[in-house]
């Protein structure tokens, strides 16, 4: 009951860490984007809010300039002239404008790099050397947006446009740098804009990630639903509540898991359908001679004077049925150990073709008695590495089953061939053959297909199944076709050289 408990809880473990697995990716899934949208929305925002903002200063800025140059301000900016004073007075208000409306700092600076102007009062007249002005004089305007100090620092040229004489001997024009405009704005409106911005939009992203939550938390239910219900199933059949196949039909991987599941419940139920059987069988084969000693014992006592001829007679059948309950020990202890795997192999370099012949003279005797002709082909010489005993086993066991299962006047035809890699060692009969449904168990412990027929040819029904088990143990394969009334055909493949294990 406490292994139970224990592998129920081990099984909610799973699905629970599955269910945390696809809740987290869900949740990833949806959070992830959802933050780099949002701070994707702001950057952008911000990137172009100064680059509108920057443009838009520098057009009210051309203007200025157009302005400095056809009032001639920055010739005469310390003229006491009265109609300059009155241009001047306007374009100072007009710097002053710019100054107050974007929160900044203009500044005027001539060939000489000396300011004219300062809307600020603080810098008039000092000199002026930084990289910025220099590249506007040269021709080359440039802004610089310091998000760290909050504002936006751009040049703009004052140029004069200046009568030449061409190459050609025309006239023309050409524009001089006369002075630069160095201004500085605030980014005050900006950053306000986008506190607004990315508060709403982290409103918007935590009702995003509520809705994903509950999304993911709902489709990590739903979606392992269907391992609760394999989970439930597998744990009936293990408590043996039920032994019907389960069917999840919701995913292929579920198909899958159930397929193999189900596969899985059939070999159980085939192992368990051949344990019974074996126990079955097992127990009638260890029981049929000993009741026979018993029946022929009691038989001798019953009566006071049998004669010795009548002992002898009941001795000897006590003896064969002696013999047939210790070969049928002793082939059970065989298996056994073939299914433990203890045998260990004795692998040798071993001549297939002279073992063979050896186990069909031993055997041909046997042959004459039913009148069965016996006939061995040898396509070419056959060398492998092989235990010789378990060889001797498969290859006994074969041939004799071809013998008694034959019909008078038959034949039992042994091929033994080779290629690279394997050797062929095929068994082919006139015997009475083997039903088509019966094939798939002949292989099986005390399995006959005629358990009349066996019990008078003899045996202990576990020949086929030592031979498999030796073949098995040799890495090699053995398959049978067969006729009813016509003949059966057994087919050994095994390797040349030993593969270990």
């Amino acid at each position: 009951m406490i292994e139970r408990i224990k592998e129920k809880l081990k099984n909610m473990v799973i699905l629970r860490s599955l269910r945390a697995r696809i809740f987290l990716i869900i949740l990833l899934a949806g959070v992830v984007p959802s933050i780099l949208m949002r701070y994707g929305i702001v950057e952008n925002y911000e990137e172009r809010a100064v680059e509108l903002r920057t443009t838009a200063v520098q057009n009210q800025l051309m203007i200025v300039a157009n302005h400095l140059i056809s009032n001639n301000y920055l010739a005469n900016y310390r003229s006491e002239d009265i109609n300059f004073r009155t241009s001047k007075e306007v374009i100072n208000a007009e710097l002053e404008m710019l100054s107050n409306l974007y929160e900044g700092r203009v500044m005027i600076v001539n060939s000489n790099l000396k300011v004219i102007k300062d809307t600020y009062g603080i810098s008039e007249g000092k000199t002026i050397i930084s990289e910025e002005v220099i590249k506007c004089f040269q021709g080359k305007n440039t802004s610089h947006y310091d998000p760290e100090h909050g504002y936006i620092e751009m040049t703009t040229p004052i140029v004069e446009n200046v009568a030449v004489k061409l190459e050609d001997g025309s006239e023309g024009s050409t524009g001089v740098v006369k002075g630069v405009m160095l201004t500085s704005i605030s980014n005050n409106s900006i950053v306000s804009t986008m506190e607004v911005l990315n508060r709403k939009a982290i409103i918007l992203e935590m009702l995003m990630i509520m809705a994903i939550v509950a999304l993911a938390f709902i489709l990590s239910i739903v979606m392992t639903r269907p391992f609760n219900r394999i989970v439930d199933a597998i744990n009936k059949v293990k408590a043996g509540y039920s032994d019907e196949e389960i069917s999840v039909p919701d995913y292929v991987e579920t198909v899958h898991i159930v397929e193999a599941f189900n596969q899985v419940l059939k070999r159980m139920k085939a192992l368990d359908d051949s344990r019974q059987e074996f126990v079955a069988n097992v127990s009638h084969e260890l029981k049929t001679p000993m009741t026979s000693v018993k029946v022929l014992a009691d038989s001798l006592l019953a009566q006071e004077n049998a004669p010795a001829q009548l002992y002898r007679e009941f001795m000897e059948d006590m003896v064969s049925e002696i013999d047939r309950e210790s070969r049928i020990i002793t082939d059970l202890l065989a298996l056994v150990k073939m299914d433990k795997k203890v045998q260990d192999l004795n692998i040798t370099t071993l001549n297939i073709n002279e073992l063979a012949e050896l186990i069909l003279k031993r055997l041909r005797p046997i042959a004459r008695k039913k009148d069965v002709e016996v006939v061995f082909e040898s396509i070419r010489p056959v060398v492998a590495e092989v235990d010789e005993v378990k060889m001797t086993l498969i290859m006994t066991n074969l041939v004799e089953n071809a013998i008694k299962y034959n019909k008078e006047h038959g034949w039992v035809k042994v091929t033994l061939d080779a290629d690279h890699q394997f050797f062929i060692f095929e068994v082919s009969d006139s015997g009475i053959g083997i039903p088509e449904e019966a094939l798939a168990q002949i292989y099986e412990r005390f399995y006959r297909v005629d358990k009349s027929h066996s019990r008078e040819i003899g045996g202990t029904g576990l020949g086929l199944a030592i031979t498999k088990s030796s073949v098995l143990l040799h890495r090699g394969s053995i398959t049978v076709t067969s006729t009813e009334g016509e003949g059966s055909s057994f087919l050994v493949k095994i390797p040349l050289n030993y593969i270990a294990q």
